[in-house]
Order: structure tokens, then sequence, then C-alpha cells
């Protein structure tokens, strides 16, 4: 799969509505043959960044790169943002969330 995980830094006044102007994008990754998750959080030491963690089937990121709304979204996101955001996009050998060996709950 290909696991991807983006730190986006946003201007003070976006904060509250990030997940409003990042809305579309999210539904319409999520609906995308081969996406496996595409998930938002919110720093707990800095309100204004989120981080994004994605996986995609090995086939298919090609895909959302070039899909209509991501497009969209690389002309609505950089009015919100303070810097451009990192990125670790890594093609790793999994399937999917694995249960975390050092510690088990019964």
């Amino acid at each position: 799969m290909i696991f991807i995980v983006v730190k986006f830094r946003v201007k003070p006044d976006w904060a509250d509505r990030w997940l409003d102007l990042t809305r579309d994008f999210t539904e319409a990754t999520r609906q995308e043959p081969g996406n496996l998750w595409f998930d938002w959080s919110r720093s707990v030491e800095d309100p204004d960044e989120f981080v994004l963690v994605e996986a995609f089937q090995d086939d298919a990121a090609e895909d959302h790169v070039n899909s209509a709304h991501f497009g969209q979204a690389m002309q609505d996101m950089p009015q919100a943002l303070r810097e451009t955001p990192e990125i670790i996009s890594e093609k790793i050998d999994a399937e999917g969330w694995g249960r975390m060996g050092e510690l088990t709950v019964s």
C-alpha cells in the first residue's frame, strides 16, 4: 500500500473552518476505489495543525492525484495555509492496520 501522512499548518482564523473547507475533498477521496482510509486529526499541542493519515492500494494513488476533487482541493487549500504542508509518502508492505503487539486489551 501507499501510506501517506501530511501535516497542514493552517492560519489561526481558518483553524475552526479547516474541516469544512476540506469536507468535499475528504468525502470524495473516501469514495475512491482503492482508498483504504483518509483520516484527519487535530494536534493537541498546536490547534492550528492538522494531520492527515491516508492510505491507498498501490495502483490507486495515481488516480487520486489526478482526480478532479484533488485538483480542486489544491486550489482551495492554499488560502487557509501558513506554509507548504510537510509529507511522508511511502510504499509499505501491508494491507491494512494490524494489532499492537506491545499492548493487548482483553
